[in-house]
């Protein structure tokens, strides 16, 4: 299977290709990732509502971009790289390919096995959409909230910085009854399954395992 993703934000050709290559490492046998820059028209980091909002359209302008020419450049599903799902929603009706999104598996297969869950974000603007997104999936019931880390942009490729401040985080979670942490950006490296009794989900690495295990690729 060969998924075409944007990202969320405009990034500089290092993190492109910093994003792609953890692309190229967590994707299973038979599943590849073609990854692109958004653009410079959009926002270089999602701070605010509007920033989300402004993302939002320009990913799922991309994704119907990409979906109308799958066939002629060998594209099976669309994805956006972005674990707020941007888009996800309402295309996945209207574009013939698949619409994949990393919050939809990620969550989706806690529900499915009966973990409550719960996620962390970098800032109340992303906090706040992943909560929209698992209502609109209407997950709500099974979903403890999002703790906020309280962290800048920049934090998504220093994985130091991110770590520190996961840990309390997942601990909160983790005290609330929470068996399953979505670590809430799909662009930061997860280095530790487990923190303070909770499992930490790399949303990323986790949905493209069930991509590849559900017979997809």
């Amino acid at each position: 299977m060969r998924i075409y993703s944007v990202t969320p934000i405009h990034v500089d050709e290092a993190e492109l290709a910093r994003r792609q290559a953890r692309y190229d490492q967590l994707c299973p046998p038979g599943v590849t990732v073609v990854l692109e820059d958004i653009g410079e028209q959009a926002p270089t980091a999602l701070d605010t509502a509007e920033q989300v909002r402004e993302s939002e359209a320009l990913v799922a302008d991309r994704l119907r971009a990409a979906a109308a020419a799958a066939g002629e450049r060998g594209y099976d599903a669309v994805m956006p790289d972005c674990v707020l799902d941007p888009g996800v929603a309402d295309l996945a009706d209207e574009l013939e390919v698949p619409v994949l999104g990393l919050l939809r598996l990620s969550v989706g297969y806690s529900v499915l096995t009966g973990r409550r869950s719960g996620a962390v974000a970098r800032n109340q603007a992303i906090a706040d959409e992943i909560q929209a997104r698992v209502d609109v999936y209407g997950w709500g019931e099974s979903f403890s909230g999002v703790e906020v880390l309280d962290l800048d942009v920049h934090a998504i490729a220093d994985t130091e910085r991110w770590d520190a401040a996961l840990a309390g985080a997942v601990q909160t979670l983790a005290g609330a009854g929470v068996a399953d942490v979505v670590n809430g950006c799909s662009a930061v490296e997860v280095t530790s399954d487990h923190l303070g009794g909770a499992r930490v989900v790399d949303p990323t690495g986790l949905a493209l395992r069930l991509v590849g295990a559900g017979g997809l690729a």
